[in-house]
């Protein structure tokens, strides 16, 4: 039988991000995804131009009608813009007692339009970061975060240290915004440091990367890896994917998520 993931994410009418991304990876790394859609926005490969949050209602109906019925071995978080749509997924979760999460902290598009409104950052550190298995930030993440500045690898261990702080059970910092070391990426459990050393591939066409990066690991995870090898199954799996990227669209066109098929 597939195993059954959880995207709680809001849509990407252009389909390389949000919801439509997580269900195009998580079924090329060879799992089942369900959604529970919590924003519609209005989006391209040139930015976003709408965002209409869903009623907490339908956002909790989702997830409840999710979770009755599947056997849900992972879920991934992505855009939660409120405070009150964060503490809604976290008490779910909860709820659910869902103990293998990983949380996308998903906060400003790749053309600057900001998902996670400033307001709910805090709500967002105090509620959701605490339940993650683990928790995936890029490095403009981790500053806004942290209130770090990260340009290296001994920035980004002291970024991942001070998540940690917060709950998490570990943090995967995604260097492909890395000044030092382009596309290395830090994974952090509490205690050790692993670092993941990638390919930088220049190509404008990246828009979907975050989420497909943490889909894809979410993915590995239900199927029953442990945590350093399903970062570096769903890295090699992202990589594939910014390779094969999809000049599509008149901005930053999408990852292929099937790159690997005929």
């Amino acid at each position: 039988m597939l195993k059954q993931v959880l995207t709680i994410a809001g849509s990407d009418s252009g389909g390389g991000a949000g919801i439509q991304a997580d269900l195009k990876a998580m079924s090329a790394n060879g799992t089942y995804a369900a959604s529970a859609i919590t924003s519609i926005t209005a989006q391209n490969t040139q930015g976003v131009t709408a965002i209409y949050d869903l009623p907490e209602s339908i956002v909790e109906a989702q997830i409840d009608a999710v979770f009755d019925d599947f056997d849900v071995a992972a879920v991934k978080t992505g855009m939660l813009s409120s405070s009150s749509l964060t503490e809604l997924v976290s008490r779910k979760l909860q709820q659910y007692r869902a103990s293998c999460v990983v949380v996308d902290p998903v906060m400003v598009s790749k053309s600057g339009h900001d998902l996670l409104r400033p307001d709910a950052v805090e709500s967002f550190k105090r509620h959701l970061i605490p339940l993650a298995y683990v928790v995936t930030p890029n490095v403009h993440e981790a500053e806004r975060l942290t209130g770090l500045t990260i340009r290296s690898l001994a920035d980004a261990r002291r970024a991942a240290k001070a998540l940690h702080q917060l709950g998490c059970r570990h943090v995967l910092i995604k260097g492909g915004h890395l000044f030092e070391r382009p596309a290395t990426d830090l994974l952090y459990d509490g205690r050790f440091f692993r670092v993941y050393r990638g390919e930088w591939i220049d190509t404008p066409h990246t828009h979907g990367t975050g989420c497909t990066y943490a889909a894809a690991l979410s993915a590995h995870l239900a199927l029953g890896k442990s945590l350093p090898d399903a970062v570096d199954a769903a890295k090699r799996y992202v990589t594939g994917a910014i390779r094969h990227g999809l000049a599509i669209g008149r901005g930053h066109g999408p990852t292929h998520h099937f790159y690997f098929l005929p």
